[in-house]
């Protein structure tokens, strides 16, 4: 019986953290799409004697 007790355990234990890690990636996700990387930096000004 203590085996079974001991399965159900890691069993929900294995299930819990899968679901706060999926949790934590969708989480990321949405940080990341909020987040325009490809944005283009501004250009720098020019001096006078740049052509």
């Amino acid at each position: 019986m203590e085996t079974l007790v001991i399965i159900a355990v890691m069993v929900l234990a294995t299930g819990i953290g899968t679901r706060l890690i999926h949790l934590l990636n969708a989480q990321h996700d949405a940080r990341i799409a909020a987040y325009h990387f490809s944005d283009p930096l501004p250009r720098p000004p020019r001096l006078p004697d740049d052509r």
